[in-house]
């Protein structure tokens, strides 16, 4: 029988050695990547994507074997646990969002254009528009300015990330962090 060239990768994975860890991690990603896209929907692409979860429990098993609190057989264990783990961190991030994408509604074009006023905005309107752009920049990393001007301007989750040279996935999350530490400041200074 033929051994597993991963076998060796996982006595080195036990003892400590970064680069089988790194080995090991560009063999098992494509894989449990799959495992994710196979349950993942458009409403949770935007929230989350299959490198995400395989990124966090790839921290999980560095920190097992680093503990030595992680022994397994053979490759074929590591990858069944890992499996199990890429799955139930799947259904724990699906819990996350489960309301936020009951809740979503889709605005297709001509769904909304008839609702909207079409009268120009008053002067208070703009100062407070000027004052949640600060509020804004200041809640955005400087690595991420460029999504938050691009989209102010009116461009697209794809065209910014054809811009910005980010994943499209990446550009969602950007902007849907920052849109959840902007409600959490505005909450906090709301009586």
């Amino acid at each position: 029988m033929k051994s597993d060239p991963l076998d060796a990768l996982l006595e080195k994975l036990t003892s400590g050695d970064a680069e089988a860890a790194e080995k090991v991690f560009v063999a098992y990603e494509p894989y449990l990547r799959m495992v994710v896209r196979r349950h993942l929907s458009a409403g949770l692409r935007a929230k989350f994507d299959s490198l995400d979860i395989v990124q966090s429990i790839w921290v999980d098993v560095l920190r097992g074997f680093r503990d030595g609190d992680w022994h397994f057989a053979d490759a074929a264990h590591l990858r069944a646990f890992l499996v199990k783990l890429t799955h139930d961190r799947f259904i724990d991030r699906f819990r996350q969002h489960r309301q936020a994408i009951e809740r979503e509604e889709s605005l297709l074009k001509g769904d909304w254009e008839d609702t909207v006023a079409g009268q120009d905005p008053q002067p208070n309107e703009i100062a407070e528009a000027d004052e949640l752009w600060q509020k804004m920049l200041v809640l955005c990393s400087p690595e991420h300015r460029e999504v938050l001007r691009l989209k102010r301007e009116g461009a697209s989750s794809l065209e910014i990330a054809a811009r910005t040279g980010l994943h499209d996935g990446s550009v969602r999350r950007i902007l849907c962090t920052l849109s959840r530490r902007l409600a959490r400041v505005g909450g906090q200074t709301n009586p």
